[in-house]
């Protein structure tokens, strides 16, 4: 389970921006992670809680945003998701298509108060 790695990286990324920008508290951590992205979204839940231990973010919470899987058919140039349609274009039924979002692993926001 790669995602403790990844959500410590997350956890030291936020603090160091906190301490930059003289944040004393923080309240909440938003994530986007992309449907097609190597995390998963419930594991990166589950290790939240370990990672903030002891830490800045200790008593933040986190919210998941989950980002669609959208591709561009390149026959019919619609827009639809790869996943709800099984990688064919639903308009078209063409099996050519361009990824637009779904491999992201942001942080989105930071709130503070």
């Amino acid at each position: 389970m790669h995602e403790l790695g990844v959500v410590i990286e997350v956890v030291k990324t936020v603090e160091n921006f906190a301490v930059r920008n003289k944040l004393t508290k923080i309240d909440t951590v938003v994530l986007q992670i992309g449907e097609l992205s190597s995390m998963i979204p419930k594991y990166i839940e589950d290790c939240y809680p370990a990672a903030v231990d002891g830490t800045l973010l200790e008593s933040t919470k986190l919210k998941v945003e989950i980002l669609p899987a959208n591709a561009i058919c390149r026959s019919c140039n619609k827009v639809y998701n790869l996943l709800q349609n099984k990688k064919e274009c639903p308009f078209c039924k063409n099996k050519s298509w361009e990824l637009l979002s779904g491999r992201e692993f942001l942080i989105k926001e930071i709130v503070a108060y």
